[in-house]
């Protein structure tokens, strides 16, 4: 396969040659990754934009060099995702890139050829938009899947961290923190460690010295989320690494915290901000719905064609949901009569979610698409509870979940680099 490769990068370089005499700049292979490649014009078209963005907020960026060598690591990462997303068939239809970014729209109170517009106003290829959206759909569900099967939650976790919630007088704080990573490789010899050290007290004088925390972060973290500046958002106490909690805790903003020694490498914490804790009104829905999955045999056609002559069974009332639900929907809510309980429509599908959210109580969807199959739902009932008294062990175990995901998603990453054919070409 490497021959393979090296021929093909030839024939790019005389075919670049000829064109040179045309005046007609052609694209090239920039990295080649497993089966696959990462182009020049994919790090330029990221180059240009995250230098955009920049430019929209007034920060300051690394040199061009640093700045290449994350957008081209961040490149061969989605690159080994996508690779991997096609291994296990992960697919995205129209019809769900089509809800997904019809709901994008909504959220910035936009219609559908509005947000086209706007697209097209800032320089960019709808279609192209379309597809990265379809990559990025694609990769955050590789990425669940994969990551999802490493994380364990103990129930005497779960019980230790209510407790320890109960106890605590700081519940009602949130850090919004930066991180910058500094990596070892994932067996390091003492040498690794070493050296990786004295790089971590390098970029910890600098930033004590009063250098701009997130160009540092962009050009020196191997974090996932350098690009954005080392930028972890808002988190309580008890959504943070242990390790980070435990160094925060009572800290004031402006602080700078590390090196500390993880798994990955050494970690440099700042906390950017510190404010109380949001209290947010969260609305749950009762909900229930039928869910047909379209196969092979099943056409989508046929499987919305089977929703709505269902819709005018209920609606005539000649047949009751709950008995159609028990006959014809696919998935576990079946032998319920498609009962899907009180919920946080967040944990929802976004299509799913969407649709409730436009439903009156006791009103019938009709059927649409989700990443699921198609459904027909029924907003059963609506209600709003104060999200700051739920300690329930529900949300007690997302917290340690959310706690465990960043570092799991990180250590994954990293492996599939490690076990992974990658040639960057000069």
């Amino acid at each position: 396969m490497k021959t393979i490769f090296k021929s093909f990068v030839l024939a790019c370089a005389f075919i670049g040659s000829y064109a040179s005499a045309q005046e007609v700049k052609l694209d090239s292979v920039a990295v080649i990754v497993n089966d696959g490649v990462v182009l020049e014009s994919e790090i330029q078209d990221f180059l240009s934009k995250i230098k955009q963005q920049a430019a929209k907020k007034n920060q300051t960026l690394p040199s061009d060099k640093a700045l290449r060598v994350q957008v081209t690591g961040k490149l061969i990462d989605d690159n080994l995702v996508a690779q991997l997303g096609e291994r296990m068939g992960i697919q995205i239809s129209d019809a769900q890139l089509d809800e997904t970014i019809l709901s994008i729209a909504q959220d910035n109170n936009l219609t559908l050829e509005q947000f086209r517009q706007s697209i097209i106003s800032e320089g960019l290829d709808y279609e192209k938009y379309r597809e990265n959206a379809r990559q990025e759909l694609i990769s955050g569900e590789v990425t669940r899947n994969s990551v999802r099967r490493r994380i364990y939650i103990s129930p005497q976790e779960v019980t230790n961290l209510l407790a320890v919630m109960k106890e605590q007088t700081n519940n009602d704080v949130e850090y919004r923190l930066g991180h910058i990573l500094i990596e070892f490789p994932s067996e390091p010899s003492q040498d690794d460690i070493n050296a990786a050290k004295i790089r971590a007290e390098k970029v910890l004088k600098l930033l004590n010295d009063g250098s701009d925390f997130t160009r540092i972060a962009i050009a020196s973290s191997g974090g996932s989320n350098a690009l954005e500046g080392g930028d972890l958002g808002w988190r309580s106490i008890n959504e943070l690494p242990t390790l980070f909690s435990e160094l925060v805790d009572g800290k004031d903003k402006g602080t700078i915290l590390g090196p500390i020694r993880t798994g990955l490498g050494f970690s440099i914490v700042k906390i950017q901000d510190i404010r109380g804790r949001q209290v947010m009104e969260v609305e749950e829905v009762n909900s229930r719905h039928i869910l047909i999955e379209p196969t092979i045999i099943l056409s989508e056609a046929k499987a919305k064609e089977t929703l709505e002559k269902l819709r005018e069974k209920i609606v005539s009332g000649e047949a009751d949901f709950a008995e159609l639900a028990k006959e014809y929907s696919d998935g576990p809510t079946s032998v319920k009569g498609g009962e899907l309980g009180w919920t946080d429509p967040k944990s929802f599908d976004p299509a799913f979610s969407n649709t409730l959210a436009k439903l009156e109580v006791n009103e019938l969807s009709q059927p649409f698409r989700s990443s699921f199959g198609w459904h027909l739902a029924e907003l059963t009932g609506r209600r709003t509870l104060d999200a700051t008294q739920q300690m329930n062990e529900n949300r007690v175990y997302q917290v340690l979940y959310k706690r465990k995901y960043s570092m799991e998603s990180a250590r994954w990453l990293k492996e599939m680099r490690d076990e992974a054919y990658i040639e960057i070409l000069e």
